[in-house]
């Protein structure tokens, strides 16, 4: 069995009908039933199917994983399957979220502490390196991690050592690292925000997770998916969506990506009316959507073959700005401020790219 994203994608592409291809996808469900929970990773795009190739070679070893991408595109549910796929699939998968705490806590959750360590420490604890011991630790949002705390974290990671919080004794671990961010991790090195010997050793296999709008076939299975899960948590049996969601769906930009379309399947559920869900109940602005014929969204955002970058950089400036523009009623002092420049050089804008409001 090959990674879920992988199967997933396949079973969908080459189901012969919308129904056998949905019953296929949760069927593969079935198969990594952990804690209560199912776990499953949907796509269909042939960037995610070669992302699982990737995967799949990285799960077999015990290198470092960096998985990079937007908020909302599946970072965690894509180590979690790493996880899955390893040797290591028996032994715990354990998270630690990197922003959540502040940076003694963070050490304390990491290294644990020892006896004493603190006025109310009346014993020892382990922290997440310890409890990962033979398993997999994913550090969410590595970029957070301050950097006075990186240098312990490297030789834990390198060393395969450390010692708690307030104890001397060395203890010795075998922990394979995943770790994933929206940050830009060798920006940040430039800038001496993280230290390069750590982003070395993390990112040993790069993986790098597409926004939803650069996998758009993944929409609709994923709103499926979807579907079919809030169908059955709000006790309603809807059968699929009308042609004006199906449009939305496709054309909108989701800046919140998967996480954002299964919240609005959720919403839609809640307040839709069976037997199909409309564009009205996704509750998704149509000033919102991306228009399909848009060339820069079209190419996403890559310059065409001759064009200049003066050129390419003024046709984005120019969708982007129509774009803030179609919204009924607004005015330029308010659409200069969402975009964050002046309102002067907006009008300035507006006459140069030849934008008519």
């Amino acid at each position: 069995m090959t990674i879920l994203a992988r199967q997933a994608g396949i079973a969908y592409a080459n189901a012969a009908n919308y129904r056998e291809a949905k019953d296929t996808i949760f069927a593969l469900n079935d198969n990594i039933k952990r804690g209560g929970e199912y776990h499953v990773f949907i796509a269909q795009s042939a960037c995610i199917s070669d992302l699982a190739r990737v995967a799949d070679a990285a799960a077999q070893t015990t290198s470092s994983v960096m998985i990079t991408g937007e908020s909302g595109v599946g970072k965690e549910l894509f180590a979690e399957q790493l996880h899955l796929r390893s040797p290591r699939r028996d032994k715990p998968f354990v998270r630690v979220n990197c922003a959540a705490l502040s940076q003694s806590l963070l050490e304390d959750e990491l290294f644990g502490h020892a006896k004493g360590a603190y006025t109310d420490a009346s014993s020892c604890r382990k922290g997440r390196f310890e409890m990962a011991d033979g398993g997999t630790l994913f550090l969410d949002e590595i970029g957070e991690i301050p950097l006075e705390l990186q240098a312990k974290l490297l030789r834990a990671i390198q060393d395969k050592k450390f010692e708690r919080v307030g104890s001397s004794e060395t203890i010795s671990v075998d922990v394979r690292i995943v770790c994933a961010t929206n940050k830009d991790l060798e920006q940040m090195v430039k800038e001496g925000k993280f230290r390069d010997d750590l982003f070395y050793r993390l990112n040993v296999v790069p993986l790098r997770i597409p926004p939803l709008r650069e996998r758009r076939d993944d929409i609709r299975p994923l709103a499926d998916y979807f579907l079919q899960k809030f169908s059955g948590e709000t006790k309603k049996n809807f059968k699929g969506f009308t042609d004006d969601a199906n449009e939305v769906l496709y054309n909108y930009y989701w800046p919140g990506n998967v996480r954002e379309l299964e919240n609005s399947i959720e919403r839609a559920c809640v307040l839709g009316t069976p037997p199909l869900i409309s564009a009205q109940n996704l509750q998704i602005s149509a000033v919102d959507a991306v228009d399909e014929e848009s060339p820069v969204e079209r190419r996403g955002f890559v310059p065409q073959s001759g064009q200049t970058l003066k050129d390419a950089i003024n046709e984005f400036k120019k969708y982007y700005i129509e774009r803030a523009l179609q919204k009924p009623g607004v005015k330029q002092a308010e659409v200069a401020a969402s975009l964050g420049i002046q309102r002067t050089y907006l009008s300035r804008l507006l006459v140069e790219l030849g934008i008519r409001q």
